[in-house]
């Protein structure tokens, strides 16, 4: 399924992405490992255990990736020049290993590019949600769509 372009998408319009993800152990760790981060929340159970959490917890970043993920294939595949940044990013709940993530978005702003006449600007709202509906991460993020071709006939 392609992405969408800037004039597919209306201010208020909303997605409920279908595809969602289990987190596992080994992404969890390895994602960590990748990106240097050596926060033993993420990596050591035995400290984990000692926390609130009772066991380790999903890197963040993680997750704030995963939920972008997974509003690629109905919003951005193919009709995208960039993302131009993320904001207002926040992790109510913790996700934990053998969960599964859904993503849902909404398209909060759009306005057509002041220096590219090809692409407009669009900020969306992004949620990560267990499947009992529990938020796991929320965030904005600001994307650089592509208009749609010129029609040659």
């Amino acid at each position: 399924m392609p992405g969408k372009y800037y004039e597919d998408l209306e201010v208020g319009q909303k997605f409920r992405h279908p595809l969602g993800r289990t987190v596992t152990e080994m992404d969890n760790t390895l994602f960590s490992m990748l990106t240097m981060n050596t926060q033993p929340l993420h990596t050591n159970e035995d400290f984990a255990a000692k926390t609130q959490f009772g066991q380790r917890i999903v890197n963040g970043l993680f997750t704030l990736g995963l939920v972008t993920g997974l509003s690629v294939a109905d919003l951005t595949e193919g009709t995208i020049v960039a993302n131009l940044g993320y904001e207002h990013v926040r992790h109510p709940n913790p996700l934990f290993h053998g969960e599964t993530v859904y993503a849902e978005s909404e398209v909060l702003e759009k306005r057509d590019s002041n220096s590219r006449p090809d692409v407009g600007i669009v900020r969306l709202k992004h949620w990560g949600r267990k499947p009992d509906g529990v938020i796991v991460v929320e965030f904005e993020r600001t994307v650089m769509f592509f208009k749609k071709p010129a029609q040659t006939t």
